[in-house]
């Protein structure tokens, strides 16, 4: 993500990475944990549009009222056959068969494409014949044609109508893989968002398959990448025009869902959350935060942060935070605000196993422990970069089901390598080898950090005196062992599974946050 987080073992502090800000230029290495370094908004260069259609009649052929030909045109295309297709009707391959429908369309005519990309008609455009097919008229697509506009070419100068844009690729094409079954009982029911599914996280859009919106949808479509997670925003003032509506709406044609990531820091909340929202009005099917070391003591600028958002977007828009997955090595990062009652629905926390040091089953075990008190549904986020194995990232997406994810999405496409992009569009089998860690984190006395805390504002619930320091002192222990012996649990003072359980069947109190946080 912006700021690859770094986590550290357990005999270490851990950390994350600081973003770096700054327009990006040159050739941009990941860092090394979470959202990748990322910083100012990249040149309008890097989002792509689809070829816009001549607002004059195309450069070489004459704009006269006897030129422009009403009585023939173009209403459709679309590529065939299926078997060498993708989902989107309007690709297609070099030398690939467009079916074309319309008025006055005839065996013979010439149809043009453009010689470059997008760009306009003229006589000297690659073209090619139409031909009769069984009912359809069909033309073969040339080897010099280019993504854009086409158009057919008459006798004496004269042309239809454009029509488009058809997009061109070099390779062949195929249809998508047909969707894997229903998740079985147990799995986990599906939420019904973009987060569901397989998911690909876009840093800079224009080195994502250089930024053409057509060759992404191809590759994701391969791949069975049905959601892509595209940066919108770096703190609270820097919104990057690749994440627009005409770019978002061009993926939706191709048949995918988008989602947009924004880099927070907590300086500016209400910025932030405004620039949140400015995404989602450019048509975002949902909106990740992603917060890291920057947020760390900033209780009060998180509450600011999703107070604001959900004034702007609504309590039902779904939103997820991507941040550190080991919540006890942050132990002053406000969770319990971005997954608190008015922050995030989903979690999908940064799962870097290689970068963190450990195997795919360890930071799956990990990761459940430390965020299964916050009880919302995780979406694991995993890496396709700094030189994993194949094995490795088959095993992380099978091992998603077995905890009963829905969804499951890896950062990032611009580090993709073609074995990573092979190991996503591998068939699943069932992992015979894992047994899903069900745990809490144990809590007692001299614990501190947000993991108290949380615990204290469940504890509130039924203890109006309990406070929420983020200690867990004395007075802490004796509360708890009050609640515990009113609900049938050992009086131990310690927070165990069965401990959990009851604390969580109770709302937290609402804590209005000034400052840094908690004095824990």
């Amino acid at each position: 993500m912006h700021n690859r987080l770094t986590l550290l073992t357990a005999a270490a502090a851990a950390t994350s990475l600081c973003s770096l800000a700054g327009n990006p230029t040159g050739a941009l290495a990941a860092g090394a944990g979470g959202i990748a370094p990322g910083g100012g908004a990249p040149p309008a260069s890097t989002a792509p549009s689809a070829p816009a259609a001549p607002a004059r009649a195309p450069r070489g052929i004459a704009s006269t009222p006897s030129a422009h030909v009403t009585s023939v045109r173009i209403t459709s295309a679309r590529c065939t056959p299926t078997s060498r297709c993708s989902a989107n009707p309007r690709q297609v391959s070099i030398h690939g068969t467009l079916a074309l429908t319309g008025r006055g369309l005839a065996a013979g005519m010439v149809v043009a494409f453009p010689r470059s990309p997008g760009a306009r008609i003229s006589r000297s455009s690659p073209g090619a014949r139409l031909r009769n097919k069984g009912s359809s008229l069909i033309v073969t697509v040339p080897s010099s044609a280019h993504s854009g506009n086409i158009m057919v070419l008459l006798p004496r100068g004269r042309h239809t109508s454009s029509f488009g844009p058809i997009y061109v690729f070099n390779h062949a094409l195929r249809p998508p893989a047909r969707p894997g079954p229903a998740p079985a009982a147990g799995q986990g029911a599906l939420s019904g968002t973009a987060f569901d599914g397989q998911g690909m996280w876009i840093w800079y859009l224009g080195q994502s398959n250089h930024g053409e919106v057509a060759s992404i949808a191809a590759r994701a479509h391969q791949s069975g990448i049905t959601t892509v997670f595209v940066k919108s925003s770096d703190g609270s003032t820097n919104y990057w025009s690749q994440f627009s509506s005409q770019v978002v709406a061009e993926l939706h044609v191709n048949g995918l869902k988008v989602c947009a990531w924004q880099y927070v820091y907590g300086a500016a909340p209400a910025g932030e959350a405004s620039l949140g929202a400015r995404a989602v009005a450019a048509g975002a099917d949902c909106l990740v935060i992603d917060a890291e070391a920057e947020y760390e003591r900033r209780y009060a600028a998180a509450q600011t942060y999703v107070r604001d958002l959900r004034a702007k977007v609504g309590a039902a828009y779904p939103v997820g935070l991507a941040s550190f997955p080991y919540v006890s090595y942050h132990p002053s990062f406000p969770y319990s605000v971005f997954l608190g009652p008015e922050g995030a629905q989903y979690n999908a926390p940064q799962m870097y196993w290689k970068d963190i040091g450990v195997s795919v089953d360890t930071v799956y075990a990990n990761t459940y422990i430390n965020n299964r008190i916050y009880a919302r549904p995780l979406f694991p986020l995993g890496q396709t970069y700094g030189g994993v194995s194949s094995a490795d990232l088959l095993r992380f997406r099978e091992e998603a089901v077995d905890y009963g994810a829905t969804g499951v999405s890896f950062w990032d496409w611009q580090e993709t390598n073609a074995s990573g992009w092979s190991a996503l569009a591998a068939p699943l089998a069932p992992l015979t080898s894992v047994t899903p860690n069900a745990s809490y984190p144990e809590l007692a006395s001299g614990a501190k950090g947000d993991e108290v805390l949380w615990l204290q504002e469940h504890l509130a619930s039924a203890n109006p005196e309990q406070e929420t320091t983020g200690n867990f002192g004395s007075s802490t222990a004796a509360n708890l062992r009050a609640f515990q012996s009113a609900h049938g649990i050992p009086a131990s003072g310690r927070a165990d599974a069965a401990t959990w359980a009851a604390l969580l069947a109770l709302a937290p109190v609402a804590v209005d946050w000034t400052g840094g946080g908690p004095s824990g």
